[in-house]
């Protein structure tokens, strides 16, 4: 449980994405983790999110997807966790709108903090009340509240 905060309170959030396309989407998420510093190499992180993307939509079902990479243009986990209120399609597994988006780049060699955050994500994200609460929520810190009260 603090273990899945510490790893949250590092993350990049965007509570409020612009781009309409699923391109432009995971494009505004590398560059969160661009101008918060968490990556230098953002073509190279771009290219593999994107080429990961291009073998199978990361689109889940619940209004989830979680479009990630593995690449040695990182040397740890870095997330972003971001919002689409009125959600798009993202080609995911039931064939509805995604509102919540959850990508992850992690270095080649070192997976078990990818398995650790995905995992936890994925438990509380389970629940359609607390996907709302975050779709809904105004701050990062309110995010974090109701993701980690969660589990």
């Amino acid at each position: 449980m603090d273990e899945f905060k510490d790893m949250l309170e590092q993350s990049c959030f965007i509570l409020d994405l612009k781009a309409a396309t699923k391109d432009g989407i995971i494009e505004e998420m590398v560059n969160a983790m661009a101008a918060e510093g968490k990556i230098q190499r953002k073509d190279e992180v771009l290219s593999a999110v994107m080429e990961r993307e291009r073998k199978m939509s990361t689109g889940m079902s619940g209004e989830i997807a979680i479009p990630h990479a593995k690449t040695n243009s990182v040397s740890g986990l870095v997330t972003v966790f971001a919002v689409k209120r009125g959600g798009i399609d993202f080609k995911s597994l039931d064939g509805k709108p995604t509102r919540l988006f959850i990508m992850t780049v992690s270095p080649t060699t070192n997976t078990e903090h990818y398995v650790k955050y995905l995992g936890m994500m994925g438990k509380v994200l389970k629940s359609k009340e607390v996907r709302d609460g975050v779709v809904n929520a105004s701050t990062r810190e309110d995010v974090i509240r109701i993701l980690t009260q969660s589990t």
